[in-house]
């Protein structure tokens, strides 16, 4: 059962509603984590509200609670909900005041917590692989904002994930505005080539994922070398694996992009890997 915390109330998916005036409504004003439970023990909670905290700082915005009564409400939430695995989505947004821009009119940020389950991918995908396509909508600049924030504003995101809509595949890679590869629309992305596992730095325009870094942590552990490199789409089709990485989807093969057949074909021995290291990681 889904369960619903909004400034600090549990409340019914009914009733968990906020005002049209709402500066995150209105205008994308505001911040978000998305975090996986399993076993009821949230995932690396600290980092993501480092996260949380970090991006609130860089647009100016003044979360209302304490770290340990964010997570206290957020363990409650949990709680309420009777759930053993399953998604928590956490938002801060400016909160309600007048039209027009200025935030100064805010002076109450709203505080949501949803406890639901999620399912981004059939569970077939985790077994053959999917396709995916690249782009043409780039990622924002990183000068205009840091991709490092985790905004309510995902339009970006949201026109190139309907370029995969119309392309029949469930997700797209997107390109940085130099024409390198940055990440998906919700997903990190890491290749195997030679097995050397690479992936995009943080400067080419990538929000730095959790499941990103338990990745690179994994692989370090199991003795597999890696490389935080810029990438270009010729390096994608020349790759011998690649999979995707993120909250949602936790580990995914991907085996064609661009109609471009990676590898053999199927998932690879790291990508397979570097998965059950992981199930094994949350499970733990």
């Amino acid at each position: 059962m889904a369960a619903i915390y909004l400034n600090g109330r549990l409340v019914d998916r009914q009733h968990a509603v906020v005002s049209v005036y709402d500066h995150g409504f209105l205008y994308g004003d505001g911040i978000f984590e998305g975090l996986r439970f399993y076993n009821r023990k949230i995932f690396r909670l600290t980092e993501h509200l480092d996260r949380l905290f970090d991006s609130a700082r860089y647009i100016c915005l003044e979360i209302p609670q304490t770290r340990a009564q964010l997570e206290a409400d957020t363990l409650a939430c949990l709680t309420a909900s009777g759930m053993e695995n399953g998604y928590i989505r956490m938002v801060v947004s400016r909160g309600e005041g007048n039209l027009g821009l200025d935030p100064r009119s805010c002076p109450h940020p709203t505080i949501i917590i949803i406890v639901d389950a999620i399912k981004l991918y059939d569970a077939e995908m985790y077994e053959r692989g999917m396709d995916i396509v690249t782009a043409s909508t780039i990622r924002n600049h990183p000068n205009a904002l840091d991709p490092r924030v985790k905004s309510l504003n995902y339009l970006n995101n949201i026109l190139a994930k309907m370029e995969a809509n119309r392309a029949g595949v469930p997700e797209a890679v997107m390109l940085n505005h130099l024409g390198h590869v940055a990440e998906c629309t919700a997903d990190n992305l890491f290749i195997v080539k030679g097995g050397v596992l690479a992936t995009p730095p943080r400067h080419s325009g990538i929000l730095d994922g959790i499941t990103r870094r338990a990745v690179l942590e994994l692989a370090a552990r199991n003795a597999i070398e890696i490389r935080e490199e810029v990438l270009t789409r010729h390096d994608l089709f020349s790759a011998d694996e690649m999979f995707l990485t993120g909250t949602g989807a936790e580990i995914i093969p991907v085996t064609r992009v661009d109609a471009r057949t990676i590898g053999n074909g199927k998932p690879g021995p790291v990508t397979c890997r570097l998965r059950e290291a992981y199930h094994q990681l949350v499970r733990s």
